[in-house]
């Protein structure tokens, strides 16, 4: 009987120590440190709990952790009908972190749910309000408006939108052949008029090098033209003044040799000579009467001294 209850003591004891290890297990928690623990005492909230070695009291207590990092929704793709009537497929991812761990826990049921379908409505709405290429082209505009409304949105939940990303905005098939086409067709019609502004630049180069040209050729010649009617002028003037030094040697020359008259006669008559070489038709005297007679005696004294110097 004895050993009996001994070894009932013993499995009391046993179970009593398997018991406290596992009140002990359940009474200690730890909150790492990108976590933050919610909790609550017979089902009412108690207290949030820092990152850190925390005691509760096992089956009284329950603690609920909150994942503080930045998390991501992922949007699955869907048909959105933008305002020119095309559909497109949209999907979207959207980054948040919590901010509150106690709205997160009480505010909403599923956040993640929530979320999605949030971020689906609203960005049906935004791309709905835009044209076609508005919407492939404005990317961060779509991004940026649907943050806002999130942030708005998800603020009583306990979370902050950081930011949207939009994954991809594809249209139909034959849309996008008609865009490729499109395309094709702007792009040579710039390639066309590059080419045309081009050939006229080209052209308006050259008209302005041949201008260049000819007005630089006609300053040139009229340049040449000047040097040579200078250089013409100087010429007859250094002849004029060469000719009047001339004329003035020998007029000096004559009056330095004291000429006869019958040797200016004798000139005379010679130049009259050359005069009536039988080419003039006329024949300048002068005008001195007087000026004759003594020319002609002065002759005829010259012919008579001629006859008489061989007779004797």
């Amino acid at each position: 009987m004895l050993e009996d209850l001994v070894g009932v003591s013993a499995i009391i004891g046993i179970i009593v120590i398997i018991v406290l290890l596992i009140f002990a297990i359940r009474a200690v928690r730890i909150i790492r440190p990108h976590e933050k623990g919610v909790v609550e005492r017979l089902g009412r909230y108690l207290r949030t709990w820092e990152p850190g070695l925390h005691i509760l009291i096992p089956f009284v207590d329950r603690v609920t952790k909150v994942d503080m990092r930045e998390n991501v929704v992922d949007v699955p793709p869907q048909e959105v009908i933008t305002k020119d009537n095309v559909a497109v497929t949209v999907d979207a991812v959207v980054y948040y972190e919590a901010t509150d761990p106690f709205k997160l826990i009480y505010n909403v049921a599923n956040f993640f749910l929530a979320a999605t379908k949030l971020a689906q409505t609203n960005l049906r709405n935004v791309i709905g309000e835009m044209q076609l290429d508005e919407s492939l082209t404005s990317r961060e505009k779509i991004n940026v408006t649907l943050r806002d409304i999130l942030d708005d949105a998800t603020d009583k939940w306990g979370v902050r939108v950081v930011r949207v990303e939009l994954q991809r905005i594809e249209p139909p098939a034959d849309v996008t052949q008609a865009m490729h086409r499109q395309m094709k067709a702007e792009r040579d019609r710039r390639a066309m008029i590059l080419e045309a502004e081009g050939d006229k630049t080209a052209a308006i180069e050259r008209a302005e090098g041949t201008k260049q040209s000819a007005i630089l050729e006609a300053e040139g010649r009229a340049t040449a033209i000047k040097e040579i009617a200078n250089a013409e002028k100087a010429q007859k003037i250094l002849i004029a003044e060469g000719e009047a030094q001339a004329i003035t040697n020998v007029f000096n020359a004559i009056h330095d040799g004291r000429p006869t008259d019958d040797l200016l006669a004798y000139n005379y008559i010679g130049a009259l000579k050359n005069i009536a070489d039988g080419r003039a038709t006329k024949i300048f005297l002068p005008l001195e009467m007087q000026g004759v007679g003594s020319v002609v005696g002065s002759i005829g004294e010259l012919i008579k001294s001629s006859q008489e110097s061989p007779s004797s």
